[in-house]
């Protein structure tokens, strides 16, 4: 998969999320359906893609082991996430409407150990690991000092309203764009040599 796509793709992914999410609750309440089931799939596509965002800023960190460990505690709430809202996926599926979705959420959460590794805990890994190793690449000057803090932003608005998600999936494109450019002078290179061999040959 080519880096770059990941870096812009992953925050589209993010922004589609946010708004088909408003969409679902104009009726004043949020699945089952098909916009909850969307919503949860555009979601799980960007949890994915961003694993390679994460070992890329690893790379571009230095590889470090700050670096390192970021990455790994990252793509640990990365697991515990998309567990989330494959839970999420599954109920919706399950239930009639959304007073048994309830039910059944209270049922899993119910779970010893699931509240605190899948909702309460281990998806904050993610976001702990995001802001790390953007912090990392602001300090050795691969992307510029306010890159950190429209990251942070983009945390933190969901925690102030869930219907701010699309406005923090902006701020995350806005820094993730100069990262994906970042990627692009390692390509011409590769490319400009392979065309000389050819030439040659």
């Amino acid at each position: 998969m080519n880096p770059r796509f990941a870096f812009i793709a992953t925050p589209l992914l993010v922004l589609a999320y946010g708004i088909i999410r408003i969409l679902d609750g104009l009726d004043g309440s949020r699945g089952p359906g098909l916009a909850w089931t969307t919503g949860h799939l555009a979601f799980l596509a960007a949890l994915a893609l961003f694993v390679p965002v994460f070992w890329e800023m690893r790379r571009m960190a230095g590889r470090g082991v700050v670096a390192t460990v970021s990455a790994g505690l990252g793509t640990v709430g990365i697991l515990a996430a998309a567990t989330q809202f494959v839970i999420d996926i599954v109920v919706g599926f399950l239930s009639a409407d959304h007073a048994a979705m309830g039910v059944l959420f209270d049922r899993v959460q119910a779970v010893p150990g699931v509240s605190i590794a899948i909702y309460d805990g281990g998806p904050y890994l993610f976001y702990l690991g995001q802001l790390a190793l953007v912090v990392q690449l602001a300090v050795i000057g691969r992307v510029k000092v306010w890159t950190p803090l429209l990251v942070l932003i983009d945390l933190v608005l969901p925690i102030v309203d869930r219907d701010l998600i699309p406005v923090g999936a902006i701020f995350l494109l806005v820094s993730f764009v100069p990262l994906a450019r970042e990627l692009a002078p390692a390509a011409r290179p590769a490319a400009h040599s392979a065309r000389r061999a050819t030439t040659h040959a």
